[in-house]
């Protein structure tokens, strides 16, 4: 069976200098993730300008970490402190934003605890395999993300005089815990059945070992 194509962290570092465009996105994204929490600390809840440049700010970091991965692939400039700091700034980017919304009361705090669990916990996973292979990114993860974006940007987004606006979002949220749970089962199973895999083979699901 061909394997599946490996994510951003399976492919080797190249020679490219670390000095490049897909770093400096990456670097960009982290930098948000202050900007973002000053801005959504100086707005509070009262929907003012910080809290659209706010949005902005996420929706922007957000579209990032669609770029720098795909640019460092075409480009031949994967690198290993690329493959370091991009899972770090996508996952600080989406904790920043959830833990800024609990702690101004407008999402519930086991919501950000799931996800952020959930998170952590796969990237413990990747290093739990690492010596065996890596885990490919699922169709689930990525639909996971997507769902997750949405609903942050949602709920960062303050439209007053629209009354089904805030039960939209929590459904859409909703929809992000429950890929959130299913992928990360999903991510358990998988890196069990890597390590039970003898090195130099392929699994069913892609991974590379």
């Amino acid at each position: 069976m061909k394997p599946a194509p490996l994510d951003p962290a399976g492919y080797p570092p190249s020679n490219a200098p670390i000095l490049n465009l897909p770093n400096a996105l990456t670097v960009l994204r982290l930098l948000c993730v202050p900007l973002l929490v000053v801005l959504l600390v100086a707005d509070g809840r009262s929907g003012g300008l910080a809290r659209d440049c706010a949005a902005l700010v996420f929706v922007a970091a957000s579209i990032t970490d669609l770029m720098d991965g795909a640019i460092a692939r075409r480009r031949g400039q994967v690198t290993t402190f690329g493959k370091i700091a991009d899972p770090l700034a996508d996952k600080a980017l989406i904790g920043a934003a959830l833990i800024s919304l609990s702690a101004m009361g407008e999402l519930m705090w086991w919501v950000t605890a799931v996800i952020l669990v959930r998170e952590i916990g796969v990237s413990l996973l990747r290093f739990w395999v690492i010596e065996h292979g890596v885990i490919p990114a699922s169709r689930g993860g990525k639909v996971k993300t997507v769902a997750q974006t949405v609903a942050i940007t949602m709920y960062l987004i303050d439209l007053p005089n629209v009354g089904w606006w805030p039960a939209a979002a929590a459904t859409v949220m909703a929809i992000a815990v429950i890929l959130t749970i299913a992928t990360g089962l999903d991510y358990i199973v998988r890196a069990r059945r890597l390590r039970l895999v003898p090195a130099g083979e392929v699994t069913n699901d892609g991974a590379v070992l």
